[in-house]
């Protein structure tokens, strides 16, 4: 069953979806590839405690690594993407290409990108921190304003 949450952030509100209480999906407001608002059910705003509070914790600089429970819905090749997400450190950037020759399929790079587009999880699995192989932003969800204010706060180069 799911539910969800809407909560403030630097960057706009944040829509927090719970599949059984799990955090399954974490969307920007204009985000490409939002699901349709009837998809996250029901609002409950006592949900999903611990995503919150590691949020807040982002958001004021003390977090570096979200832990909190995740439910990624895709195909095995966006997951092993996500993953791979997940493993780039904060305050860093990895090309797609690098993510393709970490999935051991160097010529992936452009399958890599629309697995790293279809993110459900945004910030917490950091499709942020990807960037084109030339070091330029390119492509993202929640658009490149945010990206590049996203990758500025993590370098403690942001200014709000």
């Amino acid at each position: 069953m799911k539910q969800h949450t809407v909560i403030d952030s630097p960057y706009g509100p944040l829509t927090l979806v719970a599949d059984d209480g799990v955090l399954c999906g974490l969307y920007m407001t204009g985000q490409r590839h939002r699901p349709p608002e009837e998809s996250f059910g029901d609002r409950d705003d006592t949900l999903l405690g611990a995503a919150k509070e590691q949020l807040a914790a982002y958001f004021e600089g003390e977090l570096k690594a979200f832990t909190v429970e995740l439910r990624l819905h895709g195909t095995s090749f966006q997951r092993s993407v996500w993953e791979q997400l997940r493993a780039i450190p904060y305050g860093e950037t990895r090309s797609y290409g690098d993510l393709a020759d970490a999935l051991g399929n160097p010529r992936a790079s452009r399958a890599v990108g629309l697995a790293n587009g279809r993110n459900p999880v945004g910030i917490a699995v950091p499709c942020h921190r990807v960037v084109g192989s030339d070091g330029s932003l390119t492509g993202y969800g929640g658009g490149l304003e945010r990206k590049q204010r996203l990758l500025d706060f993590e370098r403690g180069t942001a200014l709000f």
